[in-house]
């Protein structure tokens, strides 16, 4: 079930929240006592970005709090100072012209996020009641979404294996009734995703592949695609030890997928929506796929296996493929694809691919707007020939160590039938806890590819 917000719509007392520009902090003090100025002073707070100062009343009380955030640094560093507050109910008095009332309140939701079903926090989370000039809806809707991936994310693959996000999905859809639907196991093979079934037939639990369709058959059509790789041992190709630890999260791309959905739907956007999620777990068993082997993918074409840790762009290509078929006027996929990615942009940068050039100046607006990044990279067409096999149409990895984050977009590129798609090499996952996002399973793209789809697909 969905975590309950932190945000309400009233309260008789709430605690006043300035959040100030760092040049106005000579006003601001000018509005306190004596004694308030001179604790200030006490603290060394002069209004430095970053830096919150809680203004005491006389009976000890908290009886304002200013917070200055420079013009600078990004609004959703309102997440992180959220998250250092004590339990309690707060209110905006006070946000910078420049700052939605909107965004301000999706990043106080987001700040003060924590997972709890394996242990439990100590002390509930700080309230804010609702301000003046907010999209309310889209703000709670926004910070279920970003709650949803988080949540799925950051569930052990031992609770979170394809029949548990399955669960998850249908769930979503029952909440919204869009109809979901499962091919699972040998029904991959009969009715043709032999990619999909070959990278999950050695697991415990069956692969699939999930749809859910939701919106009226005559709305504007598109599709989310998002792989969803509940475990990632590599495969025959095993990955170190290292590099396993986290691999719960190589479904991240499917909940990405899932929490788009969800928004969209709650929010009512005029589209018809499907969305393909191919869920398998990577295994390693005496019918693993191997390195060598050849598969005809749903599309037709032949793969050759170079890598079995290059799984997650093979269950997507029978998923992109089946999406294309729907002929929608746009396809979005995430997946959790490439360490290359990462290794490129690091873990907070998620790179965008496309050829698509009016979605992609969309996207790189609505990422500085929502102050959510992203970085576009190319599909360098030269580095197409370093997938060609000898034996097969192609093979799932290219010639050398370098550009993979670009031959996992140029592999999936083969399978879309569409200029109007985009990929997200999403990581899906903060390292470490700072400015708000705790450590763990994390939302990447998420705000600005909404931005983008209210924008073109308004509500109904």
């Amino acid at each position: 079930m969905p975590q309950t917000l932190p945000l309400i719509d009233t309260a008789e007392r709430p605690i006043p929240v300035h959040v100030i520009r760092p040049e106005a902090w000579a006003d601001v003090s000018a509005e306190l006592t004596a004694s308030q100025r001179a604790f200030a002073t006490a603290l060394d707070f002069k209004g430095q970005s970053g830096r919150f100062f809680l203004a005491p009343a006389a009976d000890g009380t908290v009886e304002r709090i200013v917070f200055a955030l420079a013009s600078s640094v990004t609004p959703m560093a309102i997440a992180g100072f959220a998250s250092q507050l004590q339990s309690g109910t707060y209110a905006f008095a006070a946000l910078p012209d420049d700052i939605s009332p909107t965004l301000a309140t999706t990043a106080w939701a987001l700040g003060t996020y924590r997972f709890t079903p394996y242990k439990q926090r100590k002390s509930a989370p700080a309230h804010l009641v609702m301000p003046e000039g907010v999209d309310a809806a889209e703000a709670r809707a926004i910070a279920s979404a970003v709650y949803l991936v988080r949540d799925l994310v950051n569930t052990p693959a031992g609770d979170m294996g394809p029949d548990a996000l399955q669960r998850a999905a249908e769930e979503v859809a029952g909440r919204f009734g869009a109809t979901c639907e499962a091919i699972v196991g040998d029904a991959l093979l009969s009715q043709n995703y032999p990619l999909i079934h070959a990278v999950g037939r050695a697991a415990g639990e069956a692969p699939r592949l999930l749809h859910l369709a939701w919106g009226a058959e005559d709305a504007p059509k598109i599709a989310l695609v998002g792989k969803g790789v509940t475990f990632d041992s590599g495969g025959l190709d095993i990955k170190p030890s290292a590099g396993m630890r986290i691999m719960k999260k190589d479904m991240g791309g499917a909940a990405h997928a899932l929490a788009l959905a969800q928004l969209i739907m709650e929010l009512n956007l005029n589209v018809r929506l499907d969305v393909w999620l191919p869920v398998v777990e990577n295994a390693i068993a005496g019918n693993a796929f191997r390195p060598g082997d050849i598969f005809k993918s749903r599309k037709g074409l032949t793969v050759e296996i170079d890598n079995t840790d290059a799984e997650g762009r093979l269950i997507l290509a029978d998923a992109l493929a089946r999406a294309s078929e729907e002929t929608p006027e746009l396809i979005l996929d995430f997946a959790t694809l490439t360490g290359a990615a990462r290794t490129a942009l690091g873990p907070d940068l998620p790179p965008l691919f496309t050829d698509d050039e009016t979605l992609a100046a969309d996207l790189a607006a609505a990422a500085q707007r929502e102050h959510d990044p992203l970085w576009r990279l190319p599909l360098w067409a030269a580095y197409e020939a370093d997938m060609d096999s000898p034996i097969a149409d192609l093979k799932n990895t290219g010639d050398g160590a370098f550009a993979g984050a670009i031959y996992g977009g140029l592999f999936l590129k083969r399978f879309v039938n569409t200029q109007h798609w985009a990929h997200f090499d999403v990581f899906a996952w903060s390292p470490r806890e700072r400015g708000g996002r705790p450590s763990g399973g994390e939302a990447h793209a998420l705000r600005a590819v909404w931005s983008v789809l209210k924008a073109r697909y308004p509500h109904r």
